[in-house]
């Protein structure tokens, strides 16, 4: 299973981070234009360093949490969600590489039903008994 950092799981993963970097976007855009308290170099300034540091700081920590993720997962074997403490579980890469070696074969038609929900085997049955 190859991982880029910024894949569709990792940005899931990281959406927690996301969220709080747009909030302090918002804020320093909107003290930036609106300036409610008016200008003074000591407190709009102190406010702009306090908001900036703690944007740098979460963008930085964000990026790391990327790279330690998407390594972990080049590292170690994946499970799918909550399968990875049970015996027997199958790894991620397993299931997908049997799914791109069966082509057009859908999981239902795996199973033995069919795509409208019927028994496949039931309905093999019923045509064949006279």
């Amino acid at each position: 299973m190859q991982s880029e950092t910024f894949d569709r799981e990792t940005i899931l993963d990281l959406m927690v981070n996301f969220i709080p970097l747009g909030i302090i976007l918002f804020f320093i855009g909107t003290f930036a234009v609106f300036a409610p308290w008016g200008f003074e170099l000591m407190p709009s300034g102190l406010m702009f360093a306090v908001m900036g540091i703690m944007f740098l700081a979460l963008l930085v920590l964000t990026y790391l949490s990327a790279k330690a993720i998407a390594g972990d997962e080049k590292r170690a074997t994946v499970y799918a969600q909550g399968q990875a403490g049970l015996e027997g579980a199958t790894p991620l890469h397993e299931l997908e590489d049997e799914a791109e070696a069966d082509g057009a074969e859908t999981t239902r038609e795996a199973d033995g039903m069919a795509v409208d929900g019927s028994d496949t085997a039931d309905a093999d049955e019923s045509t064949n008994t006279e």
